[in-house]
């Protein structure tokens, strides 16, 4: 991945094989350049990336051509063009900020007024509409990204006029420019979105259309109503010149294939179909669309006898309530009897109510015991249950981790239904996968994926030291993990445990968060929560023991205990360290800040040493991690920025709290 933003796959002889330059999807980055037959293809809404409607593409003849799909191929189709047929060769985007055209003798043909201080990148958005946008480089400036230059089209409202397609905002809708200077797409009268989600998905008829039996016109069914300034042009299918209004207005009603009408100034009257095209609303547009919907907006159609079907159906249907009443009495009645008897069973087989979750297995305990040899290898043994490899099936590649909890306690139960609930959930390549679990009468069993190197503990606290590059990215996969538990799962996750032991390594020591026995599971609008200690003492947050609500902030903590045990490959707390000082190693990483020192967190480490400049910048983000005031730690989010290098790391305040660490 170069600086410019282009992945890059080079061969042995440093020939680019293939950049995701050459391959567009929307967005283009200063320092790339398209050549003819490329195309650049939008995302389908605001939260869908997959391709939408709209793109542009330089041309074999060198014309910059924007369309939407479906697309005839010709020019009358296009809703914006370069006109440079014959002598554009290249679309450039460079360093300066300027994106052009290229001709045949070198010369520029158009462009944009190129800025300095910032970052730069140019989209075909999903509304069809290119845009370039700048951010400034400074990085405490909050302004944000801003538009630059004029957009292409200005107005694609009144710029696409397509022979085939919808149009801008999509089938049935009507686009207007909105005061931010970008498309807004509505549904008429009577119409409503096809997808709530996205505005340019099109329309809809809310009612049944008018009949075409014509023994029944519905005349008196529908109504048209009035949009000023507003038209769809093209796909008529019927115009008349020389009328009024009223005449226009009659025949749109008397006709059952007309959708609406336009009437023009000029005493035009133009009858639509649906699905209809090209809508917009244009403020001084010499045209009036009528639309026609029914009356009482009704999306059942009439009977036509009136009255009397209508006492006939409210007669039925008090009936027939009544019949589905009395059937639910009885089986109410008939359930409530069958569990009275049901209480009478020993609570002790009762599995734990649990919801199921999304993707996983229901394994037998039968399975389970075979899978594991009669749970013969132990893998680890915690306060909960005892861990067993296994093996599902005949092959040694399906091996899986068997958890089995102990069944003495409640606290293991609730263990059990926190666990599944919480990890069950999840979808992330920093955590843990959880293949099933077996809830058998007194067997709690739960089945994750096997990680082959075992636990961070044993690998960063073992006789051989990590390299110092496998220790960032342990780093960062582990701050990835939490800032997905954070803020990107359904439901936010507060871990309450994070410790060298509940990281596992799996075979290309890619570090993966395990053990959500103590997390806690928040409601969407719900950032704190109140609840016992919970988690192991020396990576614990200040607040677990002034009896304050906890929020995400406590992971943070945890995580920044976690970061100097990385930096410098050692335990928080060793009674056997060279000097006093250097008991507590964070308050020691802290001193060594204070005096510019870094340097001997990492004299031994050759590798470490060398990267000073990252190591100072991951002892301030765990400086910053450590904070007693929850409210001065950044979120994951941000410390997982921190740590890539996005986004620069300012001086931490002194971590007052560090002493309750020990």
């Amino acid at each position: 991945m170069l600086d410019t933003g282009n992945f890059v796959l080079v061969g042995q002889n440093s020939v680019n094989l293939w950049e995701t330059f050459s391959q567009p999807t929307d967005t283009i980055l200063p320092t790339q350049q398209l050549d003819q037959g490329t195309k650049v293809s939008a995302r389908y809404s605001k939260m869908n990336y997959s391709s939408g409607r709209f793109n542009f593409i330089l041309q074999a003849d060198g014309n910059l051509m924007f369309f939407a799909t479906p697309n005839s191929g010709d020019f009358s189709d296009s809703y914006w063009e370069s006109k440079t047929a014959g002598s554009g060769v290249r679309l450039i985007f460079n360093q300066s900020g300027q994106v052009y055209l290229t001709a045949r003798n070198g010369t520029i043909t158009s462009g944009t007024v190129p800025t300095s201080g910032f970052y730069h990148r140019a989209i075909l958005e999903y509304d069809g509409v290119f845009r370039q946008y700048v951010h400034p480089k400074t990085a405490d400036s909050s302004s944000g990204w801003t538009t630059v230059s004029s957009p292409i089209p200005p107005n694609i409202c009144t710029s696409i006029r397509q022979n085939f397609g919808s149009g801008a905002g999509g089938f049935n809708s009507y686009c207007v420019l909105g005061d931010d200077g970008r498309p807004q797409c509505h549904c008429p009268p009577g119409y409503t979105l096809l997808d709530s989600t996205n505005e340019m998905s099109g329309c809809r008829q809310d009612f049944v259309p008018q009949s075409c039996d014509g023994s029944r016109p519905e005349t008196d069914q529908f109504d048209l109503h009035e949009m000023p300034d507003t038209n769809w042009p093209m796909y008529d299918y019927e115009r008349t010149v020389g009328k009024t209004e009223d005449w226009c207005r009659e025949a749109c009603l008397a006709d059952c294939f007309c959708a609406l009408a336009i009437f023009g100034g000029t005493g035009t009257c133009w009858k639509k179909k649906v699905p209809l095209s090209n809508g917009m609303t244009v403020p001084g547009e010499d045209a009036k669309a009528l639309v026609k919907v029914r009356v009482n907006n009704s999306t059942s159609k009439p009977t036509g006898n009136g009255n009397k079907n209508s006492t006939l159906i409210i007669i039925e249907s008090v009936l027939l309530c009544s019949s589905v009443s009395v059937n639910l009495l009885l089986l109410l009645s008939t359930y409530l009897i069958y569990r009275g008897f049901r209480s009478r069973d020993s609570k002790l087989s009762r599995p734990v109510q649990i919801n199921q979750a999304i993707g996983t297995r229901t394994f037998t305990y039968q399975e389970l015991q075979e899978a594991t040899d009669g749970f013969k290898e132990e893998l680890g043994r915690g306060a909960f249950g005892t861990v067993y490899k296994g093996v599902l099936g005949s092959e040694e590649t399906n091996s899986v981790a068997v958890k089995v909890l102990a069944t003495r306690t409640g606290e293991s139960q609730r263990e059990f239904e926190r666990e599944v609930s919480a990890i069950g959930q999840t979808n992330h390549k920093n955590l843990v996968q959880l293949l099933g679990y077996c809830n058998e009468g007194q067997h709690r069993l739960l089945v994750y994926e096997f990680m082959s190197n075992g636990t961070l503990a044993d690998f960063l606290f073992g006789t051989s030291r990590p390299s110092w590059y496998r220790r960032i990215e342990i780093a960062c996969d582990v701050a990835r993990g939490l800032s997905y538990l954070h803020d990107d799962c359904t439901r936010r996750i507060i871990h309450c445990d994070i410790k060298p032991q509940n990281i596992l390594l799996d075979g290309s020591l890619t570090a993966k968060i395990s053990y959500f026995g103590l997390a806690k599971l928040l409601m969407a609008n719900q950032t704190r929560t109140t609840t016992g200690v919970r988690g192991t003492r020396g990576y614990l947050a200040p607040e677990w023991f002034g009896n304050m609500p906890i929020s995400s902030k406590v992971d943070v903590y945890s995580f920044g205990i976690l970061l100097v045990e990385l930096i410098c490959c050692r335990k928080n707390y060793e009674t056997g360290a060279e000097t006093e000082a250097q008991i507590v190693l964070v308050d020691w990483v802290y001193d060594c800040y204070q005096e510019g020192s870094v340097h001997q967190l990492v004299e031994r480490d050759e590798e470490a040493s060398s990267d000073i400049r990252k190591v100072k910048k991951f002892v301030m983000t765990a400086l910053w991690c450590i904070q007693e005031d929850p409210a001065l730690r950044p979120s994951m989010k941000k410390i997982t920025q921190m740590l890539e290098g996005a986004v620069e790391v300012p001086v931490p305040p002194v971590p007052s709290s560090s002493i309750i660490s020990i």
